[in-house]
């Protein structure tokens, strides 16, 4: 696997083949990936809501910019990532148990220190409910990343999609209820033929204009 390959075929699909279907074995590679992203101090303040096209594409449609309805309708799966309204102490606990449970920290002051560190880091960012969800958000654009690279190496295309109504598909799905919020979306399938985005160059500005070496 050359990752510089990967990068330079990945693209943003602007139209999709709803005749060729992701299968279950690839959206669990895709969901694994996901689960295994990276986050700050091993957060993980996310939750995923994966839309099966084919079945339940039209309960979110209407939260759906018009001119993104065929990425949805047409790719195999949407989706959804959301961020937690808050990360209370339960919550903060919950990952502490886990990560004694997954093997993670087996001494004890370890695990205690991490805890004691995850807490602080969190803490410093919810000082106000917008500061927690901007950075709650940015571990989530971390897990997106991650999707969307890991779906190039398997030969899947994918759409990241912010043209939405966050509000409107937090009111569909219930999110708010559950204590979630929408931030981005992805869609996932195989690109159309007619797919002009896919024959295009990419563009980007040269080395030198961002990167530094000091």
């Amino acid at each position: 696997m050359n990752i510089v390959d990967i990068s330079n075929r990945r693209y943003t699909t602007k139209r999709y083949d709803k005749n060729k279907h992701v299968s279950k074995e690839e959206l669990e590679q895709l969901l694994t990936v996901l689960r295994n992203s990276p986050s700050s101090v091993n957060s993980q303040p996310w939750h995923f809501v994966v839309v099966n096209n084919q079945t339940s594409q039209d309960k979110i449609l209407p939260a759906i910019v018009d001119f993104n309805h065929a990425r949805v309708t047409d790719s195999s799966y949407t989706i959804i990532f959301c961020i937690k309204s808050s990360l209370d102490d339960a919550y903060l606990s919950h990952i502490s148990e886990t990560e004694i449970k997954d093997g993670r920290f087996t001494d004890p002051k370890i695990a205690k220190s991490m805890d004691d560190d995850r807490r602080y880091f969190v803490g410093v960012n919810r000082e106000t409910t917008e500061r927690l969800h901007r950075w709650e958000s940015c571990q989530l654009y971390i897990a997106l990343g991650q999707l969307l690279f890991a779906a190039a190496s398997i030969d899947l295309d994918t759409t990241a999609i912010e043209g939405f109504d966050p509000a409107k598909m937090d009111e569909i799905l219930s999110l708010k209820e559950k204590g979630l919020q929408s931030v981005v979306i992805a869609t996932v399938g195989h690109k159309a033929e007619n797919d002009s985005n896919a024959k295009r160059p990419k563009s980007r500005l040269p080395k030198k204009e961002i990167f530094t070496f000091i």
